[in-house]
């Protein structure tokens, strides 16, 4: 019987919980939750990462050239990226609070192997050639999402430096990378239905740039952090033109695309709105996590019964008998 393989863009699940479990440790952190909400998220988002890593593991073990193939594919290699990138916010917010010595290492860890895969990335795009129309938001992944999360990891586990390093990596990355993708927006047809959820990406790198800026600074709301919440917002704002295209999408694997970037999104607007407290500002802490809770949540619970239809992993057709 054929088996159903797990494909990249799975480790989205556990990336878009990670982000999640992070709003709500930011909530907790201004005392407006108790850190046990943000905590238990983070160990959902680490058991679906233990599952998906097990199982796409396991059919490997099937399939000796499926990795490599996987990371050569134009359209789903770069998520692969996200198998060491949400281990980093995991030992990073969930684990070095409660064991710093080995949270510290973890975190390093796999901020070394993400700087190797996006290395990786970067000499097989150069090396490789790639064809434009398949170069995604997705993209952004490997290098940028990469970099900046590592910094902000590496700030929260007591490496200020390691985390000016990452810094500097992914903001480069995203200048050159970023104009890349936009170019292909701009100039080239849509992308197909499966990959436009990725469009949704486009909001992460100002979003995560200042999630690593302010855990770099300590929450300070300066020039450079409006810089990038003015490239934010126009970001956040221009995806409300992509709203009849996203309507129109079935629900499928690569909707968690949705997921990170706007927990990335409701995380700086908590940190906004801590720093600048207008009037009524706890009540806008509160619509922001509601808000993205039940967005998260929504897709969470969808994914839980395409799973259970067996929707979630169609099984590849069955060969034809030979004559």
């Amino acid at each position: 019987m054929p088996v159903a393989r797990v494909p990249l863009n799975f480790f989205g699940m556990p990336f878009g919980l990670a982000g999640l479990g992070g709003c709500w440790l930011t909530a907790a952190e201004y005392g407006l939750a108790p850190p046990a909400f943000g905590e238990a998220i983070l160990v959902v988002a680490a058991l679906v990462w233990l599952f998906v890593v097990s199982r796409y593991v396991r059919d490997a073990l099937f399939d000796r050239a499926a990795f490599a193939r996987d990371l050569l594919d134009n359209f789903a290699g770069p998520f692969a990226s996200l198998a060491v990138i949400t281990p980093m916010l995991l030992a990073s917010e969930g684990l070095y609070p409660y064991a710093p010595v080995v949270g510290a290492i973890v975190t390093d860890v796999f901020i070394g192997l993400t700087v190797l895969l996006g290395s990786w990335f970067t000499g097989q795009w150069i090396y490789g050639p790639v064809d434009i129309d398949k170069f995604h938001p997705g993209y952004f992944l490997p290098t940028v999402a990469g970099g900046l999360v590592a910094a902000a990891a590496a700030a929260a586990v007591g490496q200020p430096r390691l985390a000016e390093v990452m810094f500097g990596l992914g903001m480069v990355c995203w200048f050159v990378v970023g104009s890349v993708i936009l170019m292909r927006m701009f100039f080239r047809p849509l992308l197909p239905g499966p990959l436009l959820p990725t469009v949704a990406i486009e909001v992460a790198p100002p979003a995560v740039a200042s999630l690593a800026y302010f855990s770099m600074t300590g929450d300070r709301v300066d020039t450079f952090a409006s810089m990038l919440a003015g490239y934010g917002l126009l970001m956040v704002l221009s995806q409300m033109r992509l709203l009849p295209a996203y309507l129109r999408l079935p629900f499928m694997p690569s909707t968690w695309a949705f997921t990170f970037s706007w927990a990335a999104v409701a995380n700086v607007a908590m940190h906004w709105v801590n720093g600048t407290r207008p009037s009524g500002y706890v009540m806008y802490h509160y619509v922001v996590l509601a808000a993205i809770t039940v967005f998260i949540g929504g897709i969470a619970v969808r994914t839980v019964i395409a799973l259970g239809r067996h929707q979630l992993l169609p099984r590849p057709p069955r060969a034809s008998p030979a004559v």
